[in-house]
């Protein structure tokens, strides 16, 4: 029998028990209900991007095995917002999540399960006893060795029971925009009115002289170009069939598709001319970057070969002091792969599109004149951390927005951040942090910008007096921060999760400039005011609220386990393939043990007198395909593999705790 992560334990399954179930057409679903089938089950939260990508992973395998397999998708929420049921259905639906969804606001069935982490896997068999553990992202191939061994062994046994799944699809929303994601605004003379007879029907003098706007309709995975109105469809772009395909993106037909796009920025007169483009388009779950003419209306591929980035072993790994790497990488755009691309933004003192990769929690550029992608900052490592752009840390930038110094200002949502990238006049940067705390720190607090909080934000833009407006996502408002006072304040609230904002100069609603919010969850794009006088909120500061793990002061042996998949091998070309690094909250915390450095076991000391904590933990591991050769090497070519976990354990220090800390990355015993 291959090697698989198959736990030697008969543990029997724990009962799913939450709020409610979605996609299940009202009817409750439990254990007893599912015998026979193998159970798979998801533990996710709708803002991880982590999460978003394992969806993606198993679509493949829930239609292959269609007829045994039955993933649960286990929501449990890290945001407040996201505890909102209604909020919730709109994610399922959002995401089109094919399968059963528990919701779980109360970590109920999370803790049965002693998940830790976002994502996390749970693989049942058909006698309702657990077989695998896994955490993060990346298992699709090991799953796809444990499943065919799983229908063999019980179908022997007599209890696997083909047919089809409790599934059941709700209704779908409808209208022009499906959950749009980001907007753009066109100047007369580049949109429409230059471009012929719109793909839509609408006529060039529908068009306003003051420009129209360009808005990814994410839910139906193409570009809608809209009059000022917000109403008026001049031109559609792509041909709202999810995929992957350029050419004809106007007209009829359109041939081209996205996936789930997101950010888009017009690039300069100048360089769109040389370049043969106008716009690029962050191309989400295509992993890509694509380009868009707004002449003949053709879409093209710019950068991104379709493999999401794992952060390979090698020259962008990770050193011993966390300084990850920073340039160039490979010489041929369409050979380097990217992961989730969020947002991009034109940077005049790079020359260059600045890209938000938040699939890997990094800074990316891309030259349209050479080609050229380079890693701007971030190590790769997900979380809050300031300095060198090589050192910093970031977790799933969003939205980005450059200034009138050229600095970049950074959404960065899951440390409900506003980030700063200062570019100095010889292009080196430096990563500031104006709003946030830490990867499980948010809240709805206005005021001095140490103590304000946001939750999840997702777009960012500058305000005429050099002010940034930030969409702060999961509470519905727009907020202002001010670097001359160093405060927050609230321009706008009650909106549905709004993804972006821009500020409109047209004036074609009125005699004051105003702002564009896209407001995601109402499928629209709304003018709001920027009001002479800003609303002060205090609704608090928050945190992730999860079990804590009862540990003893003193020494802690930690063990991550990890098995590679089967027809993988660690790869230890560049010495040993893992690594962990490791940090507290308070610092003062973790005595000894921290800091980043080889291998999977480490020893902790813990201090005394501290009554609780964070201990944040990222483990890594790096394997490669194929078979080994005579000498017992990883062939040359092999495809390499990154399997990658950030955990963040809440503590509680008593003397009778536990002195041993156990996490799976793949595997269990």
């Amino acid at each position: 029998m291959s090697e698989t992560v198959r736990t030697q334990l008969r543990v029997r399954a724990s009962e799913l028990v939450g709020r409610n179930w979605l996609n299940t057409g009202g009817k409750s679903l439990d254990l007893e209900a599912l015998r026979g089938k193998i159970v798979l089950l998801d533990f996710w939260t709708f803002c991880c991007i982590n999460c978003l990508h394992v969806l993606d992973e198993l679509r493949p395998l829930e239609e292959k095995y269609a007829d045994v397999l039955v993933t649960v998708g286990v929501h449990s929420p890290k945001f407040e917002h996201e505890a909102d049921p209604v909020a919730l259905a709109a994610a399922v639906e959002r995401y089109e999540i094919h399968h059963p969804v528990l919701d779980d606001p109360e970590l109920d069935t999370w803790k049965a399960y002693t998940a830790r982490a976002w994502p996390t896997l749970v693989v049942i068999d058909p006698e309702g006893y657990i077989v695998a553990h896994l955490s993060g992202e990346g298992h699709a191939d090991g799953l796809a060795v444990l499943i065919p061994e799983l229908i063999a062994e019980h179908e022997a046994k007599g209890t696997l029971h083909r047919g089809s799944g409790p599934y059941v699809a709700p209704e779908a929303t409808s209208g022009t925009l499906r959950f749009p994601g980001k907007a753009l605004f066109l100047p007369a003379g580049r949109g429409t009115s230059e471009a012929g007879t719109s793909g839509a029907g609408a006529s060039d003098t529908e068009a306003s002289d003051a420009g129209t706007w360009l808005v990814t309709d994410t839910g139906h995975h193409r570009l809608v170009e809209l009059g000022t109105d917000f109403q008026t469809v001049l031109r559609t772009y792509g041909s709202g069939t999810k995929g992957y395909e350029d050419g004809p993106a106007a007209g009829d037909p359109a041939a081209a598709r996205f996936n789930e796009p997101q950010g888009l920025v017009l690039l300069p007169e100048d360089v769109a001319a040389k370049a043969g483009y106008d716009v690029v388009i962050a191309d989400s779950v295509n992993h890509r970057l694509r380009g868009l003419s707004l002449t003949d209306g053709k879409a093209s591929t710019l950068a991104g070969n379709g493999v999401q980035r794992l952060l390979e072993t090698g020259p962008a790994r990770v050193d011993e002091d966390a300084a990850g790497f920073t340039g160039q990488l490979s010489g041929h755009p369409l050979e380097v792969s990217l992961s989730s691309p969020w947002d991009v933004v034109w940077s005049t003192k790079l020359n260059a599109v600045v890209v938000a990769m938040a699939g890997t929690h990094q800074i990316f550029s891309f030259d349209p004149l050479t080609g050229a992608v380079a890693i701007v900052a971030g190590n790769g490592l997900e979380g809050l951390l300031d300095g060198k752009a090589h050192e910093a840390w970031f977790a799933q930038p969003s939205g980005l927005a450059e200034d009138a110094d050229g600095n970049v200002w950074v959404a960065d949502s899951e440390t409900s951040a506003l980030r700063k990238l200062a570019i100095s006049d010889d292009g080196t940067v430096t990563v500031e942090t104006a709003v946030g705390k830490g990867l499980f720190d948010f809240g709805f607090r206005d005021g001095e910008a140490a103590e304000a909080r946001l939750q999840h934000p997702l777009g960012v833009t500058v305000l005429p007096d050099g002010s940034v407006a930030i969409a702060d996502t999961y509470n519905g408002a727009v907020r202002r921060y001010d670097p001359a006072t160093g405060k927050v304040s609230t321009l706008a609230r009650g909106l549905s999760e709004p993804s972006d904002v821009i500020v409109d100069h047209t004036r074609a609603a009125g005699s004051e400039p105003l702002l564009v919010v896209v407001e995601a969850n109402k499928h629209q794009l709304v003018y709001v005011p920027i009001p002479k006088e800003a609303q002060q909120v205090d609704e608090g500061a928050s945190q992730t609220q999860r079990p804590k793990s009862p540990v003893a002061p003193g020494l802690l042996d930690l063990t991550v386990r990890f098995t590679a998949p089967t027809g993988q091998k660690l790869d230890d070309r560049w010495g040993d393939p893992t690594q962990l690094k490791i940090s507290s909250t308070p610092p003062e915390l973790l005595v000894s043990g921290g800091g980043t450095s080889v291998g999977l076991l480490r020893t902790l000391e813990l201090a005394t007198g501290i009554p609780e904590g964070v201990l944040h933990i990222t483990a890594r591991a790096a394997a490669c395909d194929g078979p080994e050769n005579e000498d017992g090497e990883i062939p040359d070519h092999a495809a390499c593999h990154l399997y990658q976990q950030d955990w963040g354990i809440p503590v509680l220090l008593t003397d009778d705790g536990d002195t041993e800390l156990v996490l799976d990355l793949r595997g269990m015993d």
